[in-house]
C-alpha cells in the first residue's frame, strides 16, 4: 500500500472511535471516514464522519472517493451482507460474509454449528414457541440461561436464578416482542461457572490466525456484576486468565474448526472472530458466544494496547497475508470504564451536554474514546445509551485503574452512570 490511502469505518459506536483513531495513526493513511460516525470521530485528527448507512450508498461512496478499504464495525452491517455486497462491486472490505456471520446473528445457528464441529460449549435447546420454553424451563435446574436467537445488541441474555424472571424474559421475548425479530427463537443453555474472557483473532480467507490481546468485559450494569446485561460496562487488556494453555486450547479447539467448518460448506472466514469463553476451574476454556466483529468496549483498551500498524495488518488480512505479519503490543495494562446515559439500557436519555473532556485531553496515559455523542457547533450532546469509554494505561494495573477513574472525575453529563469496580477481579 502506497501512502495517501483513504480508508472507510462503517459504525457510530466507541468500537469504531478507536479502529478510525488507530488506522489514522499509519503513515500510509492520508484520511478516514466514519459512516457515521459520532462526536469524537468529528473531532479526531484524519478523520471525518458521513452521513451514510444505506449500503448502495455507501458503496456509491467507496467508488467516488477511491477507498482503498472498507472495515466494517458492528454485527448489523455483516448481518446485512455487506460484505458480500462490497465484493461483488470489487471494492475491498475487511469482515466476514453474510453466510459467516451467522456465526453472531443467529444464536441457535452458532450452537448448532458448534455441535457439529465439537466445539466446546454449554448444552442447549431451541424454541420457537413461548408455550414450549415454558413448559421445558419447568423440568430444569437454576440458574440457566435464555437468549433471544438473533441480534439484540448485547441485551438479549438473561442470566435467570430464579423462575419467575425466567418466565418474564421469556413472555418478554415472545409474548410483548421485546427484541422484535431476533427474538423469534429462544435458546436455553446450561449455566456455565467460571470467568469469562474475551478471545479475539483476525482471520484471512486462506485461513491463516492472527491472535489479537486478550481482554475481559463486564457486561452487567452495575457493580459486583449485578443488575441486567448491556453491551459491555467496561473491560480490561491483558487478561491474565488466559493462560498460554488456555491460548493453545482455544486456537486447536475454538478458532481452527470456525475456520474448517466454515470452509466445508464452501466458505471462507476472513475478518475479525470474538469468542466469548468461560474458562473453568479445570482451566479449560468453552465458548459461550460467537461475535463477527471486534469487541465494545474490548476494543478501546486493545487498541490502546497495540504497537503495530493497524492499517498494515487489516491490508494483509484482505490480501490473504496474516502469515506475513506480526504484532507487538504495549506491555501495560489498559483499562476501560464506560459512562452510559441516565436509563441506560432500556431507555437512555439523550441531549444532555457532555463538560470536562478538554480537562484531560492531554494526561499522558488517558484516552477517551466516544460512542453516543454528537457534535453540534462547539457542543457535545449526549447521543445514546453508552456515552464515553475512558482508558487508563499504566505497566501497574491499579494504577491503570487509578488513571481511569482520576479522568473520570472530570467528566461530568446530567445521568451519567458507571462502574466503579472495573478490574476488581483482577486485583483481587
Amino acid at each position: 500500500m502506497t501512502t495517501n490511502n483513504k480508508i472507510l469505518v462503517i459504525g457510530n459506536g466507541g468500537r469504531e472511535h478507536a479502529l478510525a483513531w488507530k488506522i489514522a495513526k499509519s503513515p500510509k493513511v492520508d484520511h478516514v471516514y466514519v459512516a457515521p460516525g459520532n462526536g469524537g470521530t468529528a473531532q479526531t485528527d484524519k478523520i471525518s464522519n458521513i452521513s451514510l448507512t444505506d449500503i448502495a450508498e455507501l458503496i456509491k461512496f467507496a467508488k467516488d472517493h477511491h477507498i482503498s478499504f472498507t472495515v466494517v464495525g458492528p454485527e448489523a452491517p455483516l448481518a446485512a451482507g455487506i460484505v458480500d455486497e462490497f465484493r461483488k462491486h470489487g471494492l475491498k472490505i475487511w469482515g466476514p460474509t453474510k453466510f459467516c456471520a451467522q456465526l453472531e446473528s443467529s444464536k441457535a445457528f452458532a450452537k448448532e454449528f458448534m455441535l457439529k464441529h465439537n466445539i466446546p460449549t454449554a448444552n442447549y435447546v431451541v424454541f420457537d414457541s413461548g408455550h414450549e420454553a415454558l413448559e421445558y424451563l419447568k423440568s430444569q435446574s437454576l440458574p440457566i440461561v435464555i437468549k433471544a436467537d438473533g441480534l439484540a445488541a448485547g441485551k438479549g441474555v438473561l442470566v435467570a436464578t430464579n423462575i419467575s424472571e425466567a418466565i418474564n424474559f421469556i413472555n418478554d421475548i415472545f409474548s410483548n416482542n421485546k427484541f422484535g425479530s431476533a427474538g423469534s427463537k429462544v435458546v436455553i443453555e446450561e449455566f456455565l461457572d467460571g470467568t469469562e474472557a474475551s478471545f479475539i483473532v483476525m482471520i484471512d480467507n486462506n485461513g491463516n490466525i492472527l491472535p489479537m490481546a486478550s481482554s475481559q468485559d463486564h457486561k452487567r450494569l452495575l457493580n459486583q456484576d449485578m443488575g441486567p446485561n448491556t453491551g459491555g460496562m467496561g473491560a480490561y487488556s491483558p487478561a491474565p486468565i488466559v493462560s498460554d494453555a488456555i491460548h493453545q486450547q482455544v486456537i486447536k479447539e475454538i478458532i481452527q474448526p470456525v475456520i474448517d467448518g466454515m470452509r466445508n460448506v464452501g466458505h471462507s472466514y476472513s475478518g475479525f472472530l470474538y469468542a466469548g469463553l468461560m474458562i473453568g476451574k479445570n482451566n479449560k476454556a468453552k465458548t459461550l458466544e460467537f461475535n463477527c466483529r471486534f469487541g465494545d468496549p474490548e476494543t478501546q483498551p486493545i487498541m490502546s494496547r497495540l504497537e503495530s500498524d493497524l492499517c498494515q495488518l487489516i491490508e494483509a488480512g484482505i490480501d490473504g497475508d496474516l502469515d506475513q505479519v506480526q504484532v507487538k503490543w504495549s506491555g501495560q495494562f489498559a483499562i476501560g470504564v464506560v459512562l452510559a446515559s441516565e436509563g441506560y439500557p432500556d431507555a437512555p436519555r439523550k441531549n444532555d451536554i457532555i463538560s470536562g473532556l478538554d480537562k484531560i485531553k492531554n494526561i499522558t496515559d488517558v484516552k477517551v474514546f466516544h460512542a453516543g455523542t454528537k457534535l453540534e457547533g462547539n457542543t457535545l450532546y449526549t447521543d445514546g445509551g453508552r456515552i464515553l469509554c475512558v482508558v487508563g494505561l499504566d505497566k501497574d494495573f491499579r494504577q491503570a485503574q487509578k488513571k481511569a477513574y482520576d479522568a473520570i472525575k472530570q467528566i461530568t453529563f446530567n445521568g451519567m452512570q458507571y462502574r466503579t469496580d472495573i478490574g476488581s477481579r483482577l486485583i483481587l
